[in-house]
């Protein structure tokens, strides 16, 4: 979330006169465990996911604009369905995707030569999914490098700038 940090990661990535094709924010954090009712949300606690889910992401692609435009390149925003679904106890998180999910949109028309792609991989086998779901069997969810080839599919094909679901990339 540090701004010398996001500029120090373009400057390595651009370093030597190389460009940058593809940028993803991935990074994310899920807010406090168990997830609170909204009303109940910490507002410090809302302040920092934003600053992670939100704030941190779009000051990468500001640092990293001039290369992304010069490539004709691809942002790649890793999303949830929290972001467009109102899940009780979602609610900071949720506010949060659907953030982004908008910065997308908007980054999208304002730069029509660049390819915005929302990427919702789905529920994952990960310690951010089970730290949401505590004493729940989450080993029926995908592991993250399984969606890693719909996501590949996606950067390969020439679909729009707009919102996907990793999960229906091969209904496509």
């Amino acid at each position: 979330t540090e701004p010398a940090h996001r500029a120090a990661l373009v400057a390595a990535a651009t370093a030597g006169g190389h460009r940058i094709d593809v940028l993803v924010n991935n990074a994310g954090g899920l807010g406090p465990s168990p997830r609170p009712a909204l009303a109940d949300f910490p507002l410090d606690a809302l302040a920092d996911l934003f600053e992670v889910n939100v704030v941190a992401p779009l000051g990468l692609v500001q640092q990293a604009l001039p290369s992304l435009v010069a490539a004709g390149g691809t942002i790649v925003n890793v999303t949830s369905d929290a972001g467009v679904e109102p899940y009780e106890g979602w609610g900071g998180y949720g506010a949060t995707k659907a953030a982004l999910d908008h910065l997308g949109r908007i980054l999208a028309a304002e730069h029509p030569e660049l390819r915005v792609l929302t990427i919702d991989p789905g529920d994952m086998r990960t310690k951010m999914h089970q730290d949401a779901f505590p004493g729940e069997d989450i080993s029926d969810r995908p592991r993250p490098d399984e969606s890693v080839p719909g996501l590949l599919r996606l950067l390969e094909s020439d679909v729009p700038s707009g919102r996907y679901r990793v999960a229906y990339v091969d209904a496509m």
